[in-house]
């Protein structure tokens, strides 16, 4: 394990070989005690009977029933599976890791594969899959780690990466922001709003700004943007700069009040506010939560 970085953030070192496609751990278990970590691998976790867990992607927390599916991509987003209110003494866990180089550009450009690579980028931010992909897979995640033919172990990965691919509904987890990742839409005129808000976050940010920009009036900017963002452009906005504040709070000692205005606040009760409605508690109590799970190895 490499605790090196400057965030005391654990760096895991996995049991990956360069020579195998992907390595897969089947537990049985009776709780959870891995400090939370990140590392480049790609990385889909099963788990089963562990209701009550506090599952922790990048800025998003959550407990988790008794099924949970989540495959993240981002090299640097911060994850963590906590014992929380968690009882079961029959806990399954099942993760699989895999490297980014394992489907080569030219590999994974091919039109039969533009589902699994559209996953990919969405699971840069964490990615929950809904409980009737969990049963699409379930039998072929319970057969994975006990397939005694390498190839054939290959090939039903495959179909399990597939099946997970074809479901939209997966929920995206933490914000693009404090993931460190872009996201874009579709849509061009989305496109310039979108790095425009990315690059202007810190200031105010017009109605009509965002407008002229998309080449459309304000009335009919707003209603496009929320068709093809899921959003307004002013709740956009807050999701980003709230993502930016949370990673300052974890990565640097910065006060709060700082981080409120560098962040693009203007007052610290409203940025309280707000960070408490989004996040659930907190500017200080998000901060010290996340120093309770940073572990130095």
């Amino acid at each position: 394990m490499d605790s090196s970085n400057l965030n005391n953030i654990m760096r895991e070192i996995t049991p990956l070989s360069n020579r195998d496609c992907f390595y897969i751990a089947d537990r049985r278990k009776t709780e959870f005690t891995y400090p939370i970590h990140c590392h480049i691998e790609y990385e889909l976790n099963f788990t089963e009977h562990a209701s009550g867990v506090r599952r922790v992607v990048g800025d998003s927390e959550e407990i988790i029933g008794d099924y949970d599916l989540v495959l993240i991509t981002g090299k640097e987003l911060e994850h963590v599976w906590e014992q929380h209110e968690c009882v079961s003494k029959d806990i399954r866990e099942i993760t699989i890791q895999f490297s980014p180089t394992l489907f080569s550009q030219s590999f994974i450009d091919k039109n039969q594969f533009s589902s699994i690579r559209k996953m990919f980028e969405r699971a840069q931010c964490g990615l929950c899959f809904p409980m009737q992909a969990i049963m699409k897979v379930y039998n072929w995640l319970d057969k994975l780690a006990s397939e005694e033919q390498g190839f054939y172990a290959v090939i039903n990965f495959l179909r399990i990466l597939y099946e997970l691919s074809l479901y939209e509904d997966a929920r995206i987890l933490s914000s693009s922001s404090f993931a460190k990742i872009e996201t874009f839409s579709d849509s061009i005129q989305v496109q310039k709003v979108q790095k425009y808000i990315t690059e202007h976050f810190r200031e105010e940010i017009r109605l009509n700004t965002l407008a002229h920009i998309a080449g459309m009036s304000p009335v009919s900017f707003s209603r496009f943007f929320r068709l093809r963002a899921g959003k307004t452009f002013s709740e956009y906005i807050i999701d980003i700069r709230i993502g930016f504040a949370s990673r300052l709070l974890v990565d640097s000692t910065r006060n709060i009040a700082e981080i409120c205005y560098d962040c693009g606040f203007n007052n610290l009760s409203n940025f309280n506010r707000i960070f408490r409605r989004k996040k659930g508690c907190s500017p200080k109590e998000f901060r010290e939560n996340y120093r309770k799970k940073k572990i130095i190895i």
